[in-house]
């Protein structure tokens, strides 16, 4: 992999939520802190720094990570590079220190008030770039949400505001609150439900998609084939589709990509990126993948995906895998974009 930087895109083009100019590879962070197991800080420090070596300018946190730690552990390299980075974080899941297990959903006005004020100070920033409701909470009405986000921004506390897993429906009611700039949502060779109403309309609105775990949570790039064959305290352990017959199924539906991967003198983790990156031009709208990795290695060949052009006929031999695809993406949907559609 050379130092050759990726090239860029800007966030919100085209629609009034505007935002900065960003490198059409954003980095995940979570896994840094949580999730997926044992993490060498040390590299996982040093793949923030050689991220934008190679031109990826969005890094992507959130209070939950680590409950906190995340935005501490990424904090100085942001203050290091101000001027250069594109910070953006979330809000909206609550966690509890007596029950490991909890997740809650807030979204209420002094919920998010106070969550902000706390992420602000964890990061050690007086401004955070883009601002995410993390999930949505149909209990609380989303003009009183995202109206609570527009104060935020008249506060000169968030320049930008963003949204995850929510309805196309959902996106147009609260961008007529204030311009929404990103959605954030998964989407992937294995995930594909945003395409129902989320994606067509974020491309009539002007706003950035932004998905998350855009190679299957590691799936797809064949890393494992079996939840079994993963560490203790990785939550990938109870997903649907990394479980029993689910994980066998759906191991056997990447044949063609890593046919297409062979056929290229790739990765199939560059194939799978690929294919999300040429979203952009099948539905008209900017694409920024947000892949997350702690290892330089893994951040090297993930960036090299963005020169990567698959064929129509290529196109065509992975366009059926979706549907094919064997359990849920979380052991609980509820909380996500595809429940409420």
């Amino acid at each position: 992999m050379s130092s050759n930087v990726i090239p860029t895109t800007t966030l919100g083009a085209g629609g009034p939520g505007a935002g900065p100019v960003v490198g059409v590879q954003g980095l995940g962070c979570m896994g840094m802190s949580e999730f997926y197991g044992a993490t060498d800080t040390a590299e996982a420090l040093a793949t923030l720094e050689r991220a934008l070596e190679l031109g990826i300018t969005l890094f992507d946190t959130a209070d939950i990570y680590g409950s906190g730690h995340n935005e501490e552990l990424i904090g100085p390299f942001v203050r290091a590079n101000r001027d250069r980075v594109v910070l953006a974080t979330k809000f909206a899941i609550e966690r509890r220190d007596d029950d490991p297990a909890y997740r809650g959903i807030r979204n209420d006005p002094a919920y998010i008030h106070q969550a902000v004020d706390a992420s602000l100070r964890r990061l050690g920033v007086d401004v955070i770039d883009l601002y995410y409701m993390h999930r949505r909470d149909p209990a609380v009405p989303l003009a009183e949400s995202v109206g609570a986000m527009a104060e935020l921004v008249a506060a000169g506390k968030v320049k930008y505001l963003g949204l995850s897993e929510v309805t196309g429906a959902e996106l147009r009611e609260a961008h007529a609150v204030h311009p929404i700039t990103a959605l954030q949502s998964e989407w992937s060779l294995f995930s594909r439900d945003v395409e129902r109403s989320a994606v067509p309309t974020a491309a009539e609105l002007g706003v950035t998609f932004v998905p998350y775990s855009p190679l299957g949570r590691g799936f797809l790039t064949g890393a494992f084939s079996n939840a079994g064959e993963l560490s203790e305290g990785d939550f990938r352990k109870d997903q649907p589709r990394f479980t029993g017959d689910n994980a066998s199924r759906n191991a056997a539906l990447l044949t063609p990509v890593h046919k297409i991967a062979a056929a290229h003198g790739a990765t199939a983790a560059q194939v799978a990126l690929a294919w999300v990156q040429q979203r952009a031009e099948v539905h008209q709208l900017a694409v920024v993948p947000i892949p997350g990795t702690r290892k330089r290695t893994r951040l090297e060949e993930n960036a090299a995906a963005t020169a990567l052009e698959l064929s129509a006929e290529e196109l065509a031999q992975l366009e059926p895998i979706a549907a094919q695809v064997a359990g849920d993406r979380y052991p609980d949907m509820s909380f996500t974009s595809a429940e409420r559609e």
